[in-house]
């Protein structure tokens, strides 16, 4: 049994949503979206309420239950409050800047990188070496976040990179004379 899976997710107010054969629909202060449950998943409302239960006995529908229902939370959370990833850029001479609807990246390679920046998704540096990433799809805010990272991910000898705000990373040690 799918101990998140259990929880109903419930709707604050100010929020509307709408449940239409699979497809569940969010709207609230920060914009709408919508999510098709996969079809070994029952969905209902009542009570401001939404539940998700499995529809069969398969080991296929129990591990989509859970995964139907934090899907189906992420989008009530992301039109209430919305998500932010932030990144921080290490290295001398490494920054970013916002110029219009690109990020601008100078990571050490022989040119700058420029990110285009997609629809639905706000970003922001603070600082040169800062990288805020906001908006409303938890998904879409997470695979923004990655390919940023993914231009030049942290290296273990000096840490050299671009790494998301707390992330660990093991350092080597480098060569012995």
């Amino acid at each position: 049994m799918s101990r998140i899976g259990k929880k109903p997710v419930a709707v604050p107010a100010g929020v509307t949503a709408k449940v239409e054969g699979q497809k569940v629909s969010v709207k609230g202060a920060k914009g709408e979206l919508s999510f098709v449950v996969h079809d070994d998943v029952q969905v209902e409302m009542n009570d401001n309420q939404i539940k998700v239960d499995p529809r069969f006995e398969t080991k296929r529908a129990r591990a989509l239950w859970g995964t139907a229902r934090a899907q189906i939370n992420n989008l009530v959370v992301g039109v209430t409050s919305g998500f932010e990833k932030k990144l921080e850029i290490t290295g001398v001479g490494y920054k970013a800047a916002v110029a219009g609807k690109n990020l601008q990246l100078s990571l050490g390679y022989s040119h700058d990188i420029s990110y285009p920046i997609p629809a639905g998704i706000a970003i922001a540096t603070p600082k040169p070496t800062e990288i805020t990433i906001t908006g409303i799809d938890k998904k879409q805010v997470g695979q923004v976040a990655a390919e940023i990272r993914d231009y030049r991910g942290p290296e273990p000898y000096k840490g050299k990179g671009v790494r998301y705000a707390g992330e660990f990373i093991f350092r080597k040690e480098g060569k012995k004379k």
